[in-house]
């Protein structure tokens, strides 16, 4: 029976659910109590502008806008592609955030046809089965979506060549490329390149800086010019336009700043990959590009159930439907915090009879599921 009383607050150092766990600093929250506004509706806010322009820069876009969410900036990405009546095709791949998260609102909500596509084995969508949804929907307007990182492939980062096979068969048959770069700085700290490289090769790039990089809200959606002046009139329609943007853009501009800082939170990721994978019976996905996610499983239990005994020991992770749990590291995490995870699942392993069939796995959703109750994994 519910009490009405509030969850407890978890202790950061145990809280591995996801890299939207962050809070802003005192430097930032200095920076939105400083920061300098005007009305962004209006397009006279500077902070909010300055924001734009430099993250325009960092991905090597024409121009970007800022709106409150990385999924807004998903929805909007098709319907700026497109605009005119509803009926666009989305091809997304079939395990991505677009895929098995976002779908139902962008087919409620955009009017938008997301049709599932095979992906390999490190997230990118499978050529051929890419160029035969292609190939089937010639003459309809379409937009490939492709992710980087690849979330339910445990954060592997996609090179640029990678992306570029996409990008080609995409504008082979004349649509336009989408890339939901939600965790783009991650894959560029990863693979030792800017975030633009990684970019160039779409036509649009989301881009989050409340995902471990500490902004307290927000992402942003570059492209030309024309590009993004259309996505900003559909932002209005949408109910994303903000006022004093300033407020919540001045901790975003801090967030660009710290790119670099995100090699820590690999390396405590690697940490956490070798000490979970140390474990008798745990298994442990290895991605070729890693980052800050880490997906482990253990035989005989469900990740329900896994995430369940976990946080018992005080240990919060995120239960997926291909069978593991997801740790994700970010500046809040330390090797304590490593110390204790790996520790707490020794425990729950150890629970575990060596001879307990694992049940079914869950499938993924071949729509819009819910994974969460956050709205953003």
């Amino acid at each position: 029976m519910a009490t009405g009383a509030p969850e407890p607050v978890p202790d950061p150092r145990l809280d591995f659910r996801s890299d939207t766990r962050t809070v802003p600093d005192q430097r930032m929250r200095a920076a939105s109590a400083l920061a300098e506004v005007g009305d962004d509706v209006y397009g006279d806010d500077p902070t909010a502008a300055a924001l734009e322009a430099r993250t325009a820069e960092l991905l090597g876009t024409e121009a970007a806008l800022f709106v409150p969410t990385g999924t807004m900036a998903n929805l909007l990405a098709p319907l700026a592609a497109f605009p005119g009546p509803a009926g666009t095709r989305l091809i997304v791949g079939a395990d991505s955030h677009m895929g098995f998260l976002e779908a139902d609102g962008l087919r409620r909500f955009g009017g938008l046809d997301p049709v599932l596509a095979e992906q390999d084995a490190d997230g990118l969508l499978n050529p051929g089965h890419l160029e035969e949804l292609l190939a089937a929907g010639t003459g309809r307007p379409t937009v490939v979506c492709l992710e980087n990182t690849s979330m339910m492939r445990s954060g592997n980062a996609l090179d640029e060549a990678a992306t570029r096979t996409v990008a080609r068969l995409a504008h082979r048959y004349g649509a336009h490329f989408h890339l939901d770069g939600a965790r783009l700085a991650h894959a560029a700290v990863a693979l030792g390149v800017p975030p633009a490289t990684l970019a160039a090769p779409a036509d649009s790039v989301a881009f989050s800086v409340s995902k471990a990089l500490g902004a307290p809200l927000g992402a942003l959606l570059g492209g030309s010019r024309t590009y993004v002046a259309r996505a900003r009139e559909l932002r209005t329609g949408l109910g994303g336009s903000l006022h004093q943007t300033g407020v919540v853009a001045a901790p975003a501009l801090i967030a660009l700043g710290r790119l670099p800082e995100l090699a820590a939170d690999h390396a405590t990721a690697a940490a956490l990959a070798a000490g979970l994978r140390a474990l008798p019976g745990v298994e442990v996905l290895g991605p070729a590009h890693p980052t800050n996610m880490v997906m482990a499983r253990v035989p005989g239990l469900t990740p329900d159930a896994c995430a369940a005994r976990l946080a018992l020991h005080g240990v919060r992770v995120l239960p997926l439907p291909n069978g593991h749990v997801r740790f994700v590291t970010h500046r809040a995490h330390d090797m304590i915090g490593v110390r204790e995870a790996v520790g707490a699942l020794a425990a729950v392993r150890a629970a575990v009879p060596s001879d307990r069939p694992d049940g079914p796995r869950r499938q993924l959703p071949d729509r819009g599921g819910s994974l969460t109750t956050m709205e953003e994994a």
